[in-house]
């Protein structure tokens, strides 16, 4: 059974940064991309950030592109999501998940981490 766990949620002002951990268990982590998406109240579940199998290819809501960067290591089984120049709209759970091998469908979530941005 695969078990994500994120970390690094808080509590930040306005322009601050804060970065996301998701330690993934089992031992193919490196076989498949992840997601990080986020959750605000009332809200539906948005994507957010995606990074494929090596690292090498990323792709970014129009919302956070040049504030985040996503970023995995797969020694550790870790994707990391860097969040800069924070705004309040960032205020949300953030979720990571990995993608199917197969289709372009999320098939493992973590249980969220929340983010507050004060203004």
């Amino acid at each position: 059974q695969v078990q994500l766990v994120e970390s690094g949620g808080g509590l930040v002002q306005a322009g601050g940064s804060l970065r996301l951990s998701c330690a993934a268990s089992g031992r193919t982590f490196s076989n498949y991309a992840m997601g990080w998406f986020r959750q605000a109240p009332g809200k539906e579940r948005e994507f957010v950030a995606a990074v494929n199998k090596s690292g090498g290819t990323t792709n970014y809501a129009d919302s956070v592109k040049g504030r985040f960067t996503i970023s995995r290591d797969n020694a550790k089984n870790t994707v990391y999501l860097q969040m800069n120049s924070l705004k309040p709209e960032d205020t949300a759970i953030y979720y990571c998940a990995r993608r199917s091998l197969f289709t372009s469908e999320y098939t493992y979530w973590g249980q969220g981490t929340q983010v507050t941005v004060s203004s």
